[in-house]
C-alpha cells in the first residue's frame, strides 16, 4: 500500500508509471510530472478505469474514501463512472435555472435544425417578448398566471398570431427544463384554448412564386432530420397529395417498376385507396382508388428510402413504432424547422403550389391538374371522369412538374406569367 510519502516524493520519467495501492486504486504519474488517481474495476464484464482526481489536491485518503464509495455503487449494480458523468452533467444543468438561461440552451440545441432566418425569428421573438419580463426568473417558480400575462402582452399590440408562436416556443422551452431535471410542470398546459384570442382564420398558406419555390425545394433538400421526414418532404411537392392521404402511405400500394401492377402499364404508379381519399361516397362505390403518377425523381427518393422502411408497412412509419405512420405534424413540424412559419407554407400548400404553377406557368390544362389533385370532374354530359381518365397526359405532366422543379432548384431562369383575361 501507498504512503503519503510515497505519493509525493513519485518523480517524472521518460514515460507514464502507476504506483499501486489496494483494492484497484493507484497514482498515474505522467512524463510531465501531473500526478492522477485511478481505480481499475470490471463492470459487465469489461475492465474499467474511474478517474477519482489529482493529488495533491485528492489525497491518499480521500481518493481511498471515494475508492470505497466506488466500489459500494459496483456492488449495489451501478457502474461508477457512468453515474459520475451523469452526476457532472446534472450539477452543470443545475446551475443554470433561470428561464433565460434554460431558452438559451434549449435554443442553442436546436438552431442546428434550423435555417439561419427561423433561428433569428425564434431569438428575437425571445428578446423581445418573454426575457425582459421572464428571463431572471427561475423557471421552476414560473406559474400559468404569469406565464399568460407576458403573452398577453403581446397580443395587446395586435399581434396574435406572434403571442400562439411565442406561446409554441416557450412551451418548448418548459418541456425541455421538465426533461433536464429543472422544472417539474409546464405552465403552458393549464392554458385554455381562449385563453389568447385566435388569429383570423385564413386560407392554408403555400409559396407559389417561381422564386420561393425554388427556394423551398432546395431547403427541402438541405434538411438534417430524419431521413424519412425528409423523403415525406421531398415526395410532398412530387405527387401533392393531402397530408394524410402521404403519411399513410403503405409500401403495397406502389409499383416502382411500371409493371401495370394497377392497369396502368409502362408507368411508375401509386394507387392510394379509397377509403383514404377525400371523395364523395358514391364516387368511392364506383371507382378504384386514386392513381398518382410517378416521375423518375419520385421514384428514385422512394427507392433511396427502401432500404430504411421497405420491410414494414409504412413507407412513413413513426419514429416511435413502425406500427403506425408518420404524425399529422411529422411534415408540418419539418417545414417550422425549416424556418416557414404557418402564414408562409402548410403541409396542404404543395397542393396550392402545384396547381398554381401547372396552370399558370407550365400552361397545363386544368382537368389534369384537378384530376391529379382528386377534384370531381364532370364531362360536358355531367358524368366524372374515372380514375384512370388521361392517365398518359397526367404521367406526362407529373415528370414535366418534377423536372420544372428541379430547375427552379437549380436556379433557372423563372417563366413569367402571361397576362391572361378576368
Amino acid at each position: 500500500m501507498l504512503t503519503d510519502v510515497d505519493c509525493r516524493n513519485a518523480k517524472a520519467k521518460e514515460k507514464a508509471y502507476k504506483l499501486s495501492d489496494s483494492a484497484g486504486l493507484y497514482l498515474e504519474v505522467t512524463p510531465t510530472g501531473s500526478k492522477y488517481w485511478r481505480w481499475k474495476y470490471r463492470f459487465g464484464g469489461k475492465e474499467k478505469r474511474l478517474a477519482i482526481g489529482v493529488y495533491p489536491r485528492v489525497s491518499l485518503k480521500e481518493a481511498r474514501k471515494q475508492r470505497d464509495q466506488a466500489r459500494d455503487m459496483l456492488d449495489a449494480g451501478q457502474d461508477p463512472s457512468a453515474e459520475k458523468k451523469v452526476q457532472r452533467l446534472t450539477a452543470k444543468l443545475l446551475a443554470n435555472t433561470t428561464f433565460e438561461g434554460v431558452a438559451r440552451e434549449w435554443f442553442d440545441r436546436e438552431k442546428q435544425t434550423w435555417v439561419d432566418s427561423h433561428a433569428a425569428r425564434i431569438i428575437r421573438r425571445f428578446e423581445r417578448d418573454i426575457f425582459p419580463f421572464l428571463g431572471s426568473r427561475p423557471i421552476a417558480d414560473i406559474a400559468t398566471p404569469e406565464m399568460l400575462s407576458v403573452l398577453r402582452k403581446i397580443e395587446e399590440r395586435g399581434a396574435i398570431e406572434t403571442s400562439h408562436r411565442a406561446k409554441w416556443d416557450c412551451s418548448q422551452v418548459f418541456l425541455y427544463a421538465i426533461e433536464t431535471g429543472r422544472a417539474e410542470r409546464n405552465p403552458i398546459d393549464g392554458m385554455s384554448k381562449g385563453a389568447l384570442k385566435q388569429p383570423v382564420a385564413r386560407n392554408l398558406a403555400a409559396v407559389v412564386d417561381p422564386e420561393g419555390i425554388g427556394q423551398l425545394i432546395r431547403a427541402i433538400r438541405g434538411y438534417q432530420g430524419s431521413p424519412v421526414v425528409r423523403a415525406a418532404l421531398q415526395l410532398a411537392p412530387l405527387v401533392f397529395l393531402r397530408p394524410g392521404e402521404l403519411r399513410q402511405a403503405q409500401w403495397a400500394e406502389f409499383d416502382l417498376d411500371g409493371a401495370g401492377k394497377f392497369a396502368a402499364g409502362g408507368a411508375a404508379m401509386w394507387e392510394v385507396p379509397n377509403e383514404r381519399m377525400k371523395r364523395p361516397k358514391e364516387e368511392k362505390e364506383l371507382t378504384g382508388g386514386h392513381l398518382v403518377p410517378l416521375s423518375s425523381q419520385a421514384v428514385q427518393v422512394l427507392r433511396d428510402l427502401y432500404p430504411l422502411t421497405g420491410r414494414g408497412r409504412y413507407v412513413f412509419p413513426s419514429p416511435r413504432t413502425p406500427q403506425r405512420p408518420l404524425s399529422d405534424n411529422g411534415v408540418l413540424s419539418a417545414l417550422r424547422r425549416m424556418g416557414y412559419s404557418g402564414d408562409e407554407m402548410t403541409g396542404h400548400g404543395f397542393r396550392a403550389m402545384a396547381r398554381t404553377a401547372l396552370a399558370e406557368r407550365l400552361k397545363v390544362e386544368e382537368r389534369y391538374i384537378e384530376l391529379q389533385l382528386a377534384h370531381a370532374v364532370r364531362d360536358a354530359n355531367g358524368r366524372a371522369y374515372n380514375r384512370a381518365s388521361f392517365i398518359e397526359e397526367r404521367t406526362k405532366m407529373m415528370q414535366q412538374w418534377a423536372d420544372y422543379l428541379d430547375r427552379l432548384a437549380a436556379g433557372a431562369d423563372i417563366i413569367p406569367i402571361r397576362s391572361t383575361a378576368a
